[in-house]
């Protein structure tokens, strides 16, 4: 979490072209307290966070919320496992935390010559994540695309335009989609 909140910290006031020496000021931390959140080795409290969001006039939920990671890889071979014995084992492909919805599904893909289909973006913050369940794959947005075996998972911005196309003769993916939630309703008036 404190990577997360690290990286849109520097994100939203590098955006506001906001100096850390600004924000500190607008917010009434420290420069050097303010330094150790943005590097993801402080210990920021509720409050800390909340001043920050305060003084970028933004909610604290886009500070906790992941928004457009670049993609992100996590090859079979190399995964850890955690194991109770014999009764099951857990495989952590990724966390993201914010709100929103989120849609799982198992897709199953056949290779269809040199066809090759592109999506375009969605709402912004969208993320696909992709485990391989069986065979080859190519994925991720259109000029950083992978390709992933059996095992294998990828996280990408689903906000922009991206491709999947199967590489071998068929594949089984895990596609889990998370959206950001969008406000149902205008405020104000």
């Amino acid at each position: 979490m404190n990577d997360l909140l690290a990286r849109n910290i520097r994100r939203f006031r590098e955006e506001l072209q906001i100096s850390m020496g600004e924000l500190a000021r607008r917010s009434g931390l420290s420069k050097q307290t303010l330094s150790k959140i943005e590097q993801g080795i402080g210990n920021p409290t509720i409050d800390s966070i909340s001043s920050i969001a305060d003084a970028m006039h933004i909610p604290v939920r886009r500070l906790v919320t992941e928004w457009g990671n670049p993609l992100f890889v996590q090859r079979g071979a190399a995964a850890a496992w955690d194991e109770d014995g014999a009764a099951w084992a857990l495989r952590r492909m990724d966390e993201v935390y914010g709100s929103g919805y989120v849609r799982t599904l198992i897709v199953r893909l056949r290779r269809a010559g040199q066809q090759r289909q592109s999506f375009t973006g969605g709402t912004p913050g969208t993320l696909h994540h992709v485990y391989v369940i069986m065979g080859q794959v190519r994925v991720g947005p259109v000029k950083d695309l992978v390709t992933l075996g059996e095992g294998d998972f990828a996280r990408f911005p689903g906000d922009a335009e991206h491709r999947i196309v199967c590489l071998s003769t068929e594949a089984t993916l895990h596609v889990v989609t998370t959206v950001p939630q969008v406000p149902q309703f205008a405020t104000g008036n």
